[in-house]
């Protein structure tokens, strides 16, 4: 490839960088939490308008709880050839009411504002590639389709099954979660996360007169919790954290009830058998309490295997193209749908903008560099198929 088409590329989206903020801007004012379906509407109608002007047809698939997932091709396609899936979610964490407490500003460059990052900077990206290689004339030989969903971060109990159908018949996927970090590193492995909640019963009785003839779930719960924090192992890059715990009556009644929620993260799905196999296996301290262990992990790990390290090759070496150097996020914490992708195909995560806080006040885009993010993207696409 010649430097000619990415610095074309670069060349037609700098001059466009202001009508990408603009968009970012309408879609972060759109307000649109997980489970607010008709709040949802307001980014679905931006993100359709967009697409159908770079040629492609957009339906809605119907949500159950979240609002409707939108779905995109190329009006004009060759039937047979190879598809690439790009992914990303319209939902964010925040409620409808959140930009009055925070609202949308910039500062040098820095986009502020609830779900800039996490993640419609990335639905911009995802536009405005498409955008660039319509106008330039580039056409993919690998035929690009869009899904955006509007529950991926209650975990997409709703999406998932649509992902992994489409992604068993994607060439590879690109998911536009932003980069890690203030340099914007690619993701190509990410934890797997889980809930679950432990359930001790004991027996109840009066605190005062009888407390010999009570069980107290507090006490034995306190005995599981530090089995759960014992089966952290960082250099494995497993964590347990005991979130949240409740229980008992009152003050002069022993416990015969208490819970704890417990998040768990692991790298790999042998790691994760191993240590939902020690939840389950949890067994009582106190003689006559009992333990019941419910939950699963969400979402699977996305394991660095060589068609996932073979993408992020490709990646830095067009990255080069555009005076990007680009590096390798390592283990991830979180989760996303890249997770679910990278189970049926190559899989490069976080390409989306450069961005700080998310799910935090101070949450943030660098719009000074969503040109070259936004290349490295359309050059991605433009990429023949294996």
């Amino acid at each position: 490839m010649t430097n000619a088409r990415p610095q074309a590329l670069l060349a037609w989206l700098d001059e466009h960088r202001r009508e990408m903020v603009e968009v970012l801007e309408r879609l972060a004012r759109a307000e649109s939490p997980s489970l607010d379906p008709e709040a949802q509407r307001g980014p679905f109608e931006i993100l359709a308008a967009e697409l159908e002007r770079t040629g492609y047809a957009v339906r809605a698939v119907r949500g159950r709880e979240a609002g409707d997932h939108l779905y995109a091709r190329p009006k004009q396609r060759r039937r047979g050839e190879p598809r690439q899936l790009l992914i990303g979610h319209m939902d964010t964490v925040w409620p409808v009411g959140t930009l009055g407490k925070m609202p949308l500003h910039q500062i040098d460059g820095q986009l502020f504002g609830p779900g800039v990052a996490d993640m419609k900077g990335g639905l911009v990206e995802i536009v405005f590639a498409l955008r660039a290689l319509y106008e330039l004339g580039l056409q993919p030989s690998v035929t690009p389709v869009v899904f955006v969903n509007t529950d991926e971060e209650i975990g997409s109990p709703d999406s998932s099954r649509l992902i992994r159908l489409l992604a068993r018949g994607a060439e590879r996927a690109f998911v536009l979660e932003a980069g890690e970090g203030a340099d914007g590193k690619l993701k190509i492995a990410r934890k797997s996360g889980g809930h679950f909640t432990v359930t001790v019963r004991g027996r109840s009785s009066h605190a005062g007169a009888e407390p010999e003839h009570g069980i107290s779930a507090i006490l034995e719960l306190s005995h599981q919790v530090q089995r759960l924090f014992a089966l952290n192992d960082p250099a494995r890059g497993v964590t347990v954290n005991v979130g949240t715990i409740d229980g008992g009556l009152r003050p002069n009644v022993v416990a015969a009830e208490a819970s704890a929620i417990v998040d768990v993260r692991v790298p790999t799905a042998a790691v994760a058998r191993e240590v939902e196999e020690a939840l389950r296996g949890l067994e009582p301290v106190l003689e006559g309490a009992t333990i019941e262990v419910e939950g699963y992990f969400a979402r699977p790990p996305m394991e660095p295997g060589p068609a996932n390290r073979a993408l992020l090759a490709t990646a830095k070496r067009l990255g080069y193209e555009l005076g990007m150097s680009l590096e390798d996020a390592g283990l991830v914490g979180g989760s996303s749908d890249a997770n679910t992708t990278s189970l049926f195909t190559a899989t490069l995560d976080g390409l989306g903008p450069i961005g700080e806080g998310s799910h935090a006040t101070d949450e943030r885009v660098d719009t000074t560099q969503m040109p070259e993010r936004t290349a490295l993207l359309a050059l991605l696409l433009l990429e023949p198929a294996r």
